[in-house]
């Protein structure tokens, strides 16, 4: 336990360190942070984020690289005139998504070429069709990049994976590539319709895998009525939903009625990947949700968030084995 005397310390540290980063260009901050995240970029790998706000010394400002084409992200409502001047002279296409805004629209072009229709970057040797006219998020998740990893060593021929709130289907891909077979569940047809458009673009059949369009809870109650079993279930839902019924879900206090269900529908030896980005809940009070109605022999098994996530560390992952 840390002593008064350390905490005054660390604290003194922290707030020089405050100063000092106000006192560095925007330019230098970002150049710095680049360089240090270009170990990441390779002929695998070609999306990763390259700044991570407070992480990087600018707290609520973030960039995210897609196969070299840039979206800027920050909370304010206006970018600054240093911002401006920097990503102008970059030689990227930029985008830029305002966050936390009520109305959820596309990313803004702001410079170089602009980007208009979808294209593919690779993450850990596998390719994903990214977007910049389909909403506010571009057709991956940067912060799952070691889940999915995790995926796919745990998918083996033979094994079926379930991914449910599957957005486009990057878990879904994932498993298959280790040899698995899925079934990728959502609410939206055209995110199915993009999941089967991943599959193919890394020689995957998608007429061998299922898609199942609807509720969550809902499936999960079908197959465990059914008896239908998965060696596998991905649960990352939303932090807040409502079904069509007007019920709600929030994560903070319902995450064990999805894993109380998906472990009916598990297969003995079988894991479930558990996860949140939901800012309320810290890392205990995730792992007492999430389980408090599995069986008593599980083992979590927490998995951090990808080395140049520097700043807030809001992602929860606890991977169940059962």
């Amino acid at each position: 336990m840390a002593t008064p005397q350390t905490r005054y310390s660390l604290e003194f540290t922290s707030f020089f360190r405050h100063i000092f980063l106000m006192q560095v260009p925007v330019h230098q901050l970002f150049e710095t942070a680049i360089a240090k995240r270009q170990h990441l970029l390779d002929d695998n790998t070609n999306a990763v984020r390259l700044f991570d706000g407070s992480g990087d010394g600018l707290a609520d400002v973030f960039l995210e690289c897609f196969a070299d084409r840039w979206v800027l992200s920050t909370r304010d409502n206006r970018i600054s005139q240093d911002l401006r001047e920097f990503f102008q002279q970059c030689g990227k296409t930029v985008y830029w998504k305002q966050l936390d805004q009520h109305q959820k629209t596309n990313p803004t072009h702001l410079f170089g070429a602009e980007q208009t229709t979808p294209f593919i970057a690779r993450e850990s040797g596998i390719q994903y069709e990214i977007s910049f006219q389909s909403g506010y998020s571009q057709g991956i998740f940067l912060d799952q990049r070691e889940n999915r990893k995790r995926v796919r060593q745990r998918s083996n021929t033979g094994d079926r994976i379930l991914n449910t709130f599957s957005y486009t289907g990057a878990f879904s891909v994932s498993a298959a590539m280790g040899g698995a077979t899925t079934s990728t569940l959502d609410l939206s047809q055209p995110y199915l319709d993009w999941a089967k458009n991943n599959l193919s673009h890394n020689q995957i059949d998608p007429a061998s895998h299922y898609f199942c369009k609807g509720d969550t809870f809902h499936w999960l109650r079908r197959f465990a009525k059914q008896g239908r079993k998965f060696d596998g279930i991905i649960l990352d839902p939303p932090t807040f939903s409502r079904d069509d019924k007007g019920k709600v879900f929030r994560v903070e206090k319902d995450y064990h009625r999805l894993t109380d269900l998906a472990a009916q529908c598990l297969n003995p030896g079988g894991w479930i990947l558990a996860s949140t980005n939901c800012r309320k809940m810290s890392d205990h009070d995730f792992l007492f949700e999430a389980s408090r109605r599995l069986p008593r022999h599980y083992k979590a098994t927490p998995l951090p968030m990808p080395e140049e996530y520097t700043g807030e560390q809001y992602l929860k992952t606890l991977w169940f084995d059962l």
